[in-house]
């Protein structure tokens, strides 16, 4: 990931777009970005969107997208100094906590009894 986000950086750097790159505006480019996304599922019933990468034109569409939002949110963390693997484990161990799994007796869950 470190990588990346090097490679990213002198990319920027090479351009002179360093100044630019304020956690504001990477922020709203990583929203757009994401927009963008969304877009190419909008009008798409669920059927659909499960076989969009089955579509050569499509799929090239959500991957350019989704490039781009994983980008925008290394630039992001980058500039601001966030461990994205470390900021999501460290979510995913609190979302563990939080939403637990439920027992056997909890509804929806049929008891082996």
């Amino acid at each position: 990931m470190g990588r990346l986000q090097r490679r990213l950086a002198a990319f920027a750097a090479a351009r002179g777009w360093e100044p630019y790159h304020t956690p504001k505006n990477l922020a709203v480019a990583l929203s757009v970005e994401a927009s963008e996304l969304v877009e190419i599922f909008q009008w798409l019933t669920p059927e659909q969107s499960a076989r969009i990468m089955g579509e050569p034109e499509s799929a090239h569409r959500v991957a350019d997208e989704v490039a781009d939002v994983l980008a925008y949110l290394l630039q992001f963390c980058e500039v601001l100094g966030v461990d994205v693997l470390d900021a999501l484990a460290a979510k995913i161990e609190r979302n563990e906590l939080r939403f637990p799994v439920p027992g056997p007796s909890a509804p929806g869950r049929h008891s082996s009894e």
